[in-house]
């Protein structure tokens, strides 16, 4: 399938295309310009790629968890384009995406993700190389960081802004197990895609209608307002 992918759950916005089996792929940083730079990106993609958004077969989108407003973006995003042109939709985990990236970096067996939640939380999960494909091995959370611990036995490589903000906190809690860290990973529309295809391969596919957030956190405000 030709598959447009887009995330922009962090302060990493990106877009990429897998058309006709090659990776084309837009990313910048920003901290606020998420709704504003898509558009565009898009339209710059499909240039790189020699196509045009009619030949698109699915649309992935990084379903959270990750900043609120950002994961609106992806979600509305997504949900107009397929709308709009009678698409199925491919949630993907953001978590999940960083784990595919520690994979496609150093080929870990084991990825624990802890993404920086704010309020002194991570948002995280573990996950297993297998075939070379993030696969979840734990269900997603958020929690403070010493709630997050190893899965089972055997090495573990931490993956994510968490890793930067409660390294101790984080190295304590996996001790010996762990074999190193990749803090600087972030979602990536790349990764998203890629994970969206053996998605769409086994049928995984949804209505517009079904293009929803994961924010994991559903108190934030009055989290917010308590403190």
């Amino acid at each position: 399938m030709n598959i447009l992918a887009l995330d922009t759950s962090t302060e990493s916005c990106s877009v990429a295309l897998l058309f006709e089996g090659q990776l084309f792929e837009q990313s910048i940083m920003t901290q606020r310009e998420h709704s504003q730079r898509i558009l565009g990106m898009m339209n710059s993609l499909f240039n790189d790629a020699g196509t045009e958004i009619a030949a698109i077969d699915a649309v992935a989108f990084g379903r959270g968890p990750g900043s609120f407003t950002g994961v609106r973006v992806a979600v509305s995003v997504a949900q107009g384009i397929a709308f709009a042109r009678d698409l199925p939709v491919i949630p993907v985990s953001t978590l999940a995406a960083v784990a595919q990236a520690a994979i496609e970096s150093t080929d870990c067996q084991q990825i624990a993700v802890a993404m920086d939640a704010r309020m002194g939380e991570i948002y995280s999960g573990s996950f297993v190389n297998q075939h070379g494909l993030a696969v979840p091995c734990s269900e997603e959370q958020v929690s403070a960081p010493a709630v997050f611990r190893p899965e089972g036995p055997g090495a573990w490589t931490g993956a994510g802004s968490g890793w930067t903000v409660y390294q101790n906190e984080l190295q304590q809690n996996f001790a010996n197990q762990l074999s190193g860290i990749l803090p600087d990973l972030l979602p990536q529309a790349t990764m998203i895609a890629k994970l969206a295809d053996v998605e769409a391969q086994q049928g995984r596919l949804f209505p517009a209608a079904h293009a929803l957030p994961v924010y994991l956190r559903n108190n934030v405000a009055q989290k917010k307002a308590a403190r």
